[in-house]
């Protein structure tokens, strides 16, 4: 891919690309990290910056389409034409052939999606293209093949099927593609496991990516598997830190990776919050860890979140473990009925890459586009792109 432009195994901490360290500034197409922004950026302090934004979008008219994701700061969602998740954004997109600009406010792999859904003559636009996933950046294309070389020689990946999560690039959708997997969302998991069980067949495994504790808690949770069906590929360790044996008497072959906001929810703070809230509702996403889900009274992908809340009984105590700009919204919005809506942890936590997408980006982003000038776009080469398609085609097809 090519643009033009991250009981369970403790969360240790991982080597650090050194883009990260240089976020902003240095260069890795392959990477979700970005690039120094190439124009001269609205200082955050100036008032006019939101009538920038409205007269910017006015001029573009029909030509431009903004796709907010749940975690975007309130400044950015404002903007938006549509909120959502990121496949949901991806496939909004893609029914809104007429736009010839999508201006995705969300990171890296979700505007590489929403490339790979459109049509050639639409662009897809990141306005920082800092904004990546820390997630995504956990399984690399280089890595998932040397996985795939230590499958292969354990005797396993004949019976093995890939299921990668939607938070994963387009090289690591295109890998699964190739090799006869599917995508999922935080929603169907479910749906997509069950999938490629059928596919792998008799003593067949799954090998799910990037995201080592949705998969966990979809196997154990929901499939009613034994956390000794799950074995944890760790790509900075020889061979995974796997041996044949573990390899082939595991079902779920999970890939060292997290969402570095989900996974600093601990089952501490679910005991806090319930001690400092007696009869709160905790409701958890699924890329928490294990133990937290298993506390949690309701678990599920952002929209299952705002869907209960916006069901809950007035009176209602609700502590939510996902990122706090989307709490925070939803505490607003909800507060007038009586909701008390508190985030799970005591820390602030926000998405930091998601978050780099603020007003003053938009703003530069839409005046570029207005004034004719394309900038921050994201394109997945046709090879990539192929098969990326073939894996998310497989997940449209799921019933």
């Amino acid at each position: 891919m090519t643009a033009v432009s991250n009981a369970a195994e403790p969360l240790d901490v991982q080597p650090t690309p050194l883009a990260l360290l240089l976020l902003g500034r240095e260069a890795d197409p392959r990477s979700e990290r970005g690039v120094e922004c190439p124009g001269d950026l609205p200082s955050p302090s100036d008032p006019d910056l939101v009538e920038r934004a409205r007269a910017a979008k006015a001029r573009l008219g029909d030509r431009v389409f903004v796709l907010g994701h749940h975690y975007q700061r309130d400044e950015v969602i404002e903007f938006a034409d549509v909120t959502g998740d990121s496949f949901k954004l991806a496939r909004e997109a893609a029914a809104r052939p007429d736009a010839e600009y999508i201006v995705f406010c969300g990171v890296h792999f979700m505007a590489e999606s929403a490339d790979i859904l459109t049509s050639d003559r639409q662009q897809v636009v990141l306005p920082d293209l800092a904004a990546g996933c820390s997630m995504a950046d956990m399984a690399t294309a280089e890595q998932v093949a040397e996985c795939w070389d230590v499958l292969t020689e354990a005797g396993v990946a004949e019976r093995t099927v890939p299921v990668s999560y939607m938070n994963s690039s387009a090289d690591i959708k295109a890998f699964t593609g190739r090799h006869g997997g599917t995508i999922c969302t935080s929603s169907n998991a479910r749906r997509a496991l069950d999938w490629a069980f059928e596919q792998a067949g008799e003593d067949g495994k799954i090998l799910f990516l990037p995201d080592q504790h949705l998969g966990r808690n979809t196997a154990v949770r929901d499939m009613g598997m034994s956390l000794e069906d799950c074995v944890v590929y760790n790509p900075h360790k020889p061979n995974g830190g796997l041996t044949a044996e573990q390899l082939r008497d595991a079902r779920m072959i999970l890939w060292r990776g997290h969402c570095s906001v989900h996974g600093r929810f601990s089952l501490d703070s679910v005991n806090e919050v319930r001690e400092r809230l007696p009869g709160v509702n905790v409701l958890v996403h699924p890329e928490c860890k294990h133990e937290v889900v298993a506390a949690a009274d309701h678990v599920g992908s952002t929209e299952y979140i705002i869907n209960t809340l916006d069901a809950a009984p007035a009176g209602s105590k609700w502590a939510i473990g996902t990122e706090l700009n989307l709490v925070r919204r939803l505490a607003n919005r909800y507060a007038p009925e009586g909701k008390e809506i508190v985030f799970l942890d005591r820390t602030v936590c926000f998405c930091s890459t998601m978050n780099r997408i603020d007003l003053p980006h938009l703003v530069w982003a839409l005046e570029s586009l207005a004034d004719g000038k394309v900038v921050n776009r994201i394109q997945v080469d046709p090879e990539t792109e192929k098969f990326a398609k073939v894996a998310l085609e497989r997940m449209l097809a799921l019933p």
